[in-house]
């Protein structure tokens, strides 16, 4: 027989409910039972994975810790893996054993809460302990409470072994009937693969990168950005360019409402105005739609849009300064 403890405390150095963690483990091993315990807290980046642990357990116990309200969110992380990715068929055989001890108020509420949870995933709860622990001390030195504590892995032990049954519970009704969830139709290999996935940070870092690749793609394709024009001001520019003999700088222009930003190369009489990245530039200029559009419809230039504040520059300002030479959007075409 194997027991699998899933402690969703912080584990502090006081905490009661680690206490009767180890009295239990203590009469399970006397009962030659193997016990293997997770610390949900120092795997939390492996939640989603943890569900797979319980293939080869034939009952486990749920235990935490009532600091301020409920189970806990490590514990409710998991229970979510469960009904996420664990193995149903699996779950409806193991039988759960709630531990909850509390330093406040809500340890019956919280006991409650992991039978309805375990009950709605399909499984089979049976008795478990909870209870309000003062002062730690006063709690290990009492004789009476170390015997609950034992009397209750016997009956772990016992009901695991005998495979005793309870009484429908109207929980069971519910997952049937109205509690259906929309999910995808995976078996046990695919929801054990998928968690693994789900856990791993760098995967899902990548999947969320790939997808708004595709996102972009797709978009470009059906000639469309998010409601902007694909090249607004590329043809303002190269309509109104003036060449400066010697002068070679580059511009990147971040507009508020533009996706990316508008970059102007600058060669002498050569000119390339495109939409790019965060590329390398000589001057770094930043404004709004509005004030490119005053500048490229002739009522407004940079340079005063630079010191009135509407555009924010940084770089070489002389070259700053040689945009409304090589670019006089004064003048009518």
């Amino acid at each position: 027989m194997k027991v699998n403890i899933y402690y969703g405390g912080r584990g502090i150095l006081d905490d009661p409910t680690l206490y009767v963690l180890q009295k239990i483990e203590e009469v399970l091993r006397e009962l030659r039972v193997t016990v293997e315990r997770f610390n949900i807290y120092e795997m939390k980046n492996n939640i989603p994975s943890l569900p797979q642990t319980l293939k080869d357990a034939d009952g486990i116990i749920l235990a935490t810790t009532v600091e301020w309200l409920g189970i806990g969110g490590y514990m409710q992380q998991f229970l979510d893996a469960c009904w996420l990715y664990g193995d149903k068929e699996k779950i409806a055989q193991t039988y759960m054993q709630p531990i909850v001890m509390s330093q406040t108020y809500g340890e019956r509420e919280s006991e409650l809460t992991l039978k309805n949870a375990w009950e709605i995933l399909g499984g089979l709860p049976c008795s478990g302990i909870c209870g309000y622990v003062e002062d730690l001390v006063t709690f290990e030195m009492n004789k009476d409470y170390n015997l609950l504590i034992e009397k209750t892995a016997e009956n772990l032990y016992r009901t695991i072994s005998q495979k005793i049954r309870s009484l429908p519970c109207s929980n069971q009704a519910v997952k049937r009937t109205v509690s259906r969830s929309n999910q995808m139709d995976m078996t046990p290999e695919e929801s054990e693969q998928l968690s693994h996935y789900v856990s791993d940070e760098n995967y899902v870092q990548t999947r969320k990168e790939d997808l708004e690749e595709l996102t972009s793609i797709f978009r470009d394709m059906m000639g469309k950005s998010e409601g902007e024009e694909e090249t607004p001001y590329i043809l303002e520019f190269q309509s109104h360019f003036v060449p400066v003999e010697e002068l070679e700088a580059t511009y990147l222009f971040v507009i508020e409402e533009q996706q990316k930003p508008l970059i102007v190369d600058l060669h002498g009489k050569d000119l390339t105005v495109r939409y790019g990245g965060n590329e390398q530039a000589d001057v770094y200029a930043k404004l709004k739609k509005a004030t490119m559009d005053d500048i490229v419809s002739g009522r407004k230039t940079f340079q005063r849009a630079f010191m009135a504040g509407e555009m924010t520059a940084r770089g070489d300002f002389k070259t700053l300064r040689m945009l409304d030479e090589a670019f006089d959007f004064q003048r009518k075409e």
